[in-house]
């Protein structure tokens, strides 16, 4: 039987979710997100990894958990952690990670997942003068960076079709470390054949420097906003989390501090990814 799109988008966003989870360094490494996590034991575990101290371990059960309520309760403390982090989770009780419910468990994964990664950024305060940084701070880092390198390239936002054929992110990795791309083995990007060419290009560039990339490539070459952003706050984070010698100029890093220190006041809900930077 054929695989209905929508199917293969979720075995895909599954995929990288069980990549990132399993990297966490979990007591259990899971094969499913869908079946493996539905005593919410796992999720207990990554958030604790998240948000190191914002598990309730007394009221947890520990696995092998055999009666469903206990299950329930894990999942229930699992949802109300997630409130607690602010994410929206309208409509999802933990009866509903218990059962299975994959687009609410994806939705749960994503909110978490993208939480850990502005969660490494907030780290770096000392490049942002103790501000937070937000979805479009990112992006606007990501257009400085390309345009102070000299390139007319630039994002409108992380569902941009015209990032596409990955251009953009090669220069931006070329501009956060110049020998980082052979650009004799860049295609022009007009097919989908070398779309996937680069997408894969820009995931194997990443991985050797350092960042954490758990996207595919049909995440680049399809434009998926919410990896898009995942992939551009990789990059992100790993540049700022460099020594100032050994970033690529000597005024990057102040050019860095000009480029963060203008937070908006944009909350990181999905809104905030959609948005447009002018």
């Amino acid at each position: 039987l054929e695989t209905l799109p929508d199917d293969a988008q979720v075995s895909r966003e599954e995929r990288v979710f069980r990549f990132w989870i399993n990297s966490l360094g979990n007591s259990t490494y899971i094969d499913n997100v869908f079946e493996d996590l539905r005593n919410g034991w796992i999720l207990l575990e990554t958030l604790d990894k998240v948000s190191p101290g914002i598990v309730n371990w007394k009221i947890a059960n520990r696995p092998p958990i055999k009666l469903p309520f206990k299950k329930v309760e894990n999942c229930n403390q699992v949802v109300k952690i997630g409130k607690q982090l602010k994410f929206s989770l309208v409509n999802i009780a933990g009866n509903d990670i218990v059962q299975g419910n994959k687009k609410l468990i994806l939705a749960y994964l994503w909110q978490l997942m993208r939480y850990n990664i502005l969660q490494l950024l907030k780290n770096l305060r000392f490049h942002s003068h103790g501000k937070e940084i937000t979805d479009v701070d990112i992006l606007r880092w990501a257009n400085t960076k390309v345009s102070d390198s000299g390139s007319q390239s630039r994002m409108d936002s992380f569902k941009d079709k015209s990032l596409s054929d990955g251009i953009f992110f090669l220069e931006l990795l070329s501009a956060v470390q110049p020998r980082s791309v052979n650009w004799s083995l860049v295609t022009k990007g007009v097919t989908d054949e070398q779309k996937k060419m680069n997408a894969t290009y820009i995931i194997s560039i990443a991985r050797k420097l350092g960042c954490s990339i758990f996207l595919l490539p049909e995440d680049i070459t399809e434009v998926n906003q919410k990896m898009i952003l995942t992939l551009t706050a990789s990059i992100m984070y790993w540049f700022l989390k460099q020594p100032v010698e050994e970033k690529p100029s000597a005024t990057s890093d102040s050019e860095n501090g000009s480029q963060v220190e203008t937070i908006s006041n944009s909350t990181t809900d999905d809104s905030a990814s959609e948005s447009s930077v002018e």
